[in-house]
């Protein structure tokens, strides 16, 4: 590619022949990069703990083979959620992202989903506020701009440059398009063209692009900013610190409204599953990434590098509190940039979203209470 004159930054000099066998080697790491499963979408068979059902005789779980969905990972792997739900079935559903796990929880197929915030806000304000309630947090930060080691950038100007993000409009995505303004750059947020090159492109593809030169970076989270570091790449911005306090969700908990209607025990089972799953996650950490990586395994076939696990973990904190305050905010950012979708599926750019309704944080806070553990906030949008 070349650059424009006025861009400051330089592209990278090709890698030589002899990093082929690199790329094998990353190709087949890829494959278990942590964002979908070997059959896309399909879902596990039951699993039940022991005692009589509750009001469900069955509930379906969605989930991400996936770093920051490290709470149903492991704890479908270690029975947490079997052991609070007694007799009712536990159904796994993994999916490669937002959208499909978003298109499952409306058809019914899934019952509670973790997702990110863009998909629930989108979800949200698609149906209207009928499709989903936002009912746990799961993780904070764990997201990064990478480039190329080799890439000469003054400070942290990427003009010039193509950086990927997983799809237009998603959290990460977002984040790179409100940051590139906010410098004073310009990029069409429907295209990815201007000073920067926004490529969008399957998380899972990244690194591969990342070795062959066809992208210079990426706006990601983790595992795969450790992956591209792994592969030469430099953190060149952590998005933690463009926050207060350095927190902001990246993980959610959603439910089908009709489902949290009629099913409250059997959601309220799978939060307090979840809160355990957190805690114990975060007092064995050593076990608990073991874990998660056995979870990715068996669901990608093929584990993380332990180096790439240590660093993806470091970045990532888990949480239960939602975070309700930095979800609005994220949502203010996307609908200025036009890439919300509203009810009727209109895009409505330059208008705050509406998402009172959206949280459903009363079961959580029941869970937190009997744990001597303080209430979590929903920040004026809940129902």
């Amino acid at each position: 590619m070349r650059l424009p004159e006025h861009a400051p930054a330089l592209h990278r000099s090709r890698r030589p022949l002899h990093a082929a066998l690199a790329l094998l080697l990353l190709l087949f790491l890829a494959a278990g990069c942590g964002y979908g499963s070997r059959a896309p979408g399909a879902a596990a068979g039951p699993a039940v703990g022991s005692g009589p059902p509750l009001s469900a005789d069955e509930v379906s779980i969605g989930y991400f083979a996936n770093v920051t969905h490290a709470t149903p990972l492991a704890g479908v792997q270690k029975g947490y959620f079997t052991r609070e739900l007694g007799g009712t079935r536990l159904r796994t559903q993994v999916f490669n992202g937002g959208p499909s796990a978003l298109e499952a929880l409306n058809a019914g197929a899934v019952d509670i989903a973790w997702m990110g915030p863009s998909p629930a806000v989108n979800g949200f304000l698609r149906s209207g506020g009928r499709g989903l309630r936002i009912v746990s947090g799961a993780a904070s930060g764990g997201v990064a701009l990478v480039v190329d080691g080799d890439t000469k950038v003054r400070g942290t100007d990427i003009r010039g440059l193509r950086i990927a993000t997983p799809e237009a409009g998603n959290t990460q995505d977002v984040a790179l398009l409100h940051w590139i303004r906010a410098q004073g750059w310009e990029v069409d947020p429907r295209t990815g063209r201007g000073d920067v090159t926004v490529v969008r492109q399957s998380p899972k593809e990244m690194p591969t692009s990342f070795r062959r030169g066809t992208i210079d970076g990426a706006w990601v989270p983790e595992p795969v900013a450790a992956q591209l570091v792994a592969a030469g790449g430099r953190v060149l911005l952590d998005e933690s610190d463009l926050w207060d306090g350095g927190a902001f969700v990246t993980a959610l908990v959603v439910v089908s409204p009709s489902f949290l209607a009629d099913h409250p025990d059997v959601v309220e089972a799978v939060l307090r599953g979840s809160v355990r799953t957190n805690a114990w996650l975060k007092s064995h950490p050593a076990d608990g990434k073991a874990a998660v990586n056995g979870a990715i395994e068996t669901l990608t076939g093929r584990p993380l590098e332990r180096g790439v696990l240590d660093a993806a973990w470091r970045h990532v904190r888990l949480t239960d509190d939602p975070l309700a305050a930095t979800l609005a905010e994220e949502a203010d950012r996307a609908d200025r940039l036009g890439l919300l979708h509203h009810a009727g599926g209109a895009r409505d750019g330059g208008t705050r979203a509406d998402l009172r309704g959206i949280f459903d944080l009363r079961p959580l806070n029941r869970i937190l209470a009997q744990r001597d553990r303080p209430a979590v906030d929903d920040a004026g949008l809940g129902t």
